[in-house]
């Protein structure tokens, strides 16, 4: 699992980041809210842990942002503060969970624990981008014209739609997709990449994905 960690603190940053690092998880960090935006932006996490309180772009802000962009993956807030409004304020946002400092970095890793496994259990019943929309539940994807998909391919499209134009490797999306499925291969992911490709052209979707076997692969709007 892949978390961002966004603190200008430092001796914290490097201390949570080893903990984590030594947990098992891959941890990018991020001094201020800015360069938080712009990792979220361009790779896939499983938790994101925002400090409020940074230079450049404050952890709120950094949040609402990444939400506009129909980012739904879990952030913990970090904060000095204990105030009611504060916490109102980082939830109303769209923060997961709230974790006041100082703290036990055993508490923070059982929440990020808590927020990923929240995410795994989490479907959403409908995905949309540019005139697509996928009915989760259903399997049917909806452009002009409508068809319905394979588990596996309504599987692969959301994850698609959930992290629009990021590119994304074909390793990390085996893992997310068909991770337990001990009889596939990674050559898997490059042919529902193609069956989803003519599907979306089927139905005259204005969205496409682009990439070769290798990836990365990119879920965009037709240029």
């Amino acid at each position: 699992m892949r978390i961002l960690i966004a603190e200008d603190e430092e001796q914290l940053s490097r201390a949570v980041a080893a903990v984590l690092t030594h947990t098992g998880y891959e941890v990018d960090t991020a001094p201020n809210g800015a360069e938080a935006v712009r990792l979220a932006t361009e790779h896939v996490y499983d938790c994101m842990v925002f400090d409020i309180m940074m230079p450049v772009m404050d952890g709120i802000e950094a949040l609402s942002r990444i939400r506009a962009n129909g980012d739904v993956t879990p952030v913990i807030l970090l904060t000095a503060k204990a105030e009611v409004e504060d916490r109102i304020q980082g939830l109303d946002a769209g923060a997961d969970d709230y974790l006041t400092k100082p703290f036990a970095m055993g508490e923070l890793a059982a929440r990020i624990r808590s927020a990923t496994r929240r995410k795994q259990s989490f479907t959403p019943k409908r995905l949309a981008m540019g005139n697509v929309s996928l009915d989760i539940e259903q399997q049917e994807l909806k452009a002009v014209n409508s068809i319905r998909l394979a588990k596996k391919e309504s599987s692969l499209l959301a994850y698609f739609l959930l992290n629009r134009e990021k590119d994304l490797m074909p390793d990390e999306i085996f893992e997310r997709v068909w991770g337990d499925d001990p009889e596939m291969d990674h050559d898997v992911v490059w042919v529902y990449v193609s069956y989803l490709k003519n599907k979306l052209f089927s139905v005259s979707a204005d969205i496409t994905i682009t990439g070769e076997k290798a990836g990365p692969y990119r879920l965009s709007v037709k240029a």
